[in-house]
């Protein structure tokens, strides 16, 4: 509890420097992008937390992140299939878009598309399809594009919109993950390698692999996929937070401050323009999976036998196996809680940024994972840790990247500031510890003494 409260009170320092350095730390869009990018980090962090608890390490989390990234954007990479029979056009509207189109055209959809031919064999242009309507026995296709490629009178080809099935994809994404977790643990357990060799050529094969897959082409996501991308952007609901605004786009003022110019901002009419007193601040789905993950892994951890094995396996591999303990598997289960998190951060990741640069994507967030664990409480030595302090730690990494930009430090300057912050971290961690250890041991010896 104590690792707790002082990583809490390093949170609140940081925040509250950031916010009189620069008001804007607590606007309403500032404090909703730092609780989605807390929440995305923060999966990461509770993963890696397990294989640190059991003595372990993963330093593949970025590859991981980034190869089931592409994984997941090439399942759902998306194919046009043109009907053979074409459709005649009956009307074309401008505004709003739309093409009127003889008939009833079946299961035309939103995403689907309108080939319109150009005179050249297998060349054509086309009309992406965003809403579908009937209007006596006519179907009204409202389109993205501007419609004038085509005329009253013309013929269409309807395109069905295809890419496999979402839970599917998902679903072997997240079985790739748990293969590479299975894989990392039978190395580790039963050929005996050290888990920093192993989950280093993690690093190196999974983002080489991804590389190769996608021949190093930027992977995307189709507009269609809205459902699937609700899971990354979407904000179920909102929550009032009193002052934010004043302090955040008012400058502590309860008026719109305007930081380019240096003063208050003003109306067409030259007057002050005032700001609410409550700000209605978005939750972020990506925060919801992360308490739900972040509540079952502290309940399997604390109250479940297999959590106390892994805190067992960590303070003394030899003694919890000749108490009974199956170390193999629970170092194999470690392993694979770590890689799936990661594989539910790659899929979050993928769907918040909207693309995958294979090369680039993810670079380092292991280390981020593995700062905020320590930060949170974790000994790298294994057999300690808790959820809770993880999260905060994976919360003072984000405010931190995010404090340095505000202020005006020089980025290059994050990696160096984020660094000394985790070594004091650790350094006041282990004083603290030492002190504790030396009180522990004094007041034995005084209750030795009585005794005697």
């Amino acid at each position: 509890m104590n690792k707790i409260l002082g990583i809490l009170g390093l949170l609140i320092v940081v925040c509250l420097a950031t916010t009189l350095g620069n008001p804007r730390f607590l606007s309403p869009g500032n404090v909703e992008n730092l609780i989605r990018l807390t929440a995305l980090f923060g999966l990461i962090s509770v993963g890696v937390a397990f294989v640190i608890i059991t003595g372990g390490i993963d330093l593949s989390i970025g590859s991981t992140i980034a190869l089931t990234g592409c994984l997941l954007a090439m399942f759902l990479e998306v194919d046009y299939v043109p009907r053979e029979v074409p459709t005649t056009v009956t009307e074309v509207r401008t505004e709003p878009r739309a093409v009127v189109l003889s008939g009833d055209a079946g299961d035309l959809a939103k995403g689907d598309r309108l080939h319109v031919p150009t005179g050249v064999p297998g060349k054509f242009r086309f009309l992406t399809v965003d809403s579908v309507a009937t209007e006596q026995d006519r179907t009204v296709a409202a389109v993205v594009e501007s419609p004038s490629i085509v005329s009253a009178g013309g013929k269409v080809t309807v395109a069905k919109l295809h890419h496999m099935n979402v839970i599917l994809a998902v679903a072997l994404v997240l079985a790739i993950s748990v293969g590479i977790g299975v894989l990392h643990g039978v190395l580790i357990t039963k050929v005996r390698l050290q888990p920093f060799v192993v989950t280093l050529c993690g690093l190196l094969f999974y983002r080489g692999y991804a590389r190769y897959l996608t021949n190093e082409q930027t992977q995307h996501f189709d507009a269609s996929l809205e459902g699937l991308k609700y899971l990354a952007s979407g904000q179920p609901f909102q929550v009032p937070i009193p002052f934010l605004r004043w302090i955040g786009d008012g400058s502590w003022s309860r008026f719109l401050w305007d930081p380019t110019a240096g003063k208050h901002a003003l109306d067409a009419q030259g007057n002050l323009i005032p700001l609410d007193m409550i700000a209605w601040v978005a939750v972020p789905m990506p925060v919801i999976i992360m308490l739900v993950v972040a509540v079952l892994a502290a309940v399997f951890l604390n109250r479940t036998i297999y959590g106390r094995y892994l805190l067992a396996l960590g303070r003394n591999e030899q003694a919890a196996r000749y108490s009974g303990i199956n170390t193999d598997r629970m170092t194999i289960l470690a392993y694979v809680i770590c890689s799936v998190l990661a594989g539910v951060a790659g899929i979050l990741f993928a769907l918040d940024l909207n693309l995958i640069q294979p090369a680039s994507h993810a670079n380092f967030y292991e280390l981020y994972a593995i700062s905020a664990a320590v930060l949170g409480g974790c000994s790298l030595r294994g057999g300690e840790g808790a959820i809770l302090g993880v999260l905060i730690g994976a919360a003072v990494m984000r405010v931190l990247s995010n404090s340095i930009v505000l202020l005006g430090i020089s980025t290059h300057l994050e990696f160096a500031i984020i660094g000394l912050v985790l070594l004091a971290g650790v350094i006041a961690d282990e004083m603290v510890k030492r002190y504790a250890a030396r009180r522990r041991a004094k007041h034995e010896a005084v209750l030795a003494e009585k005794g005697a």
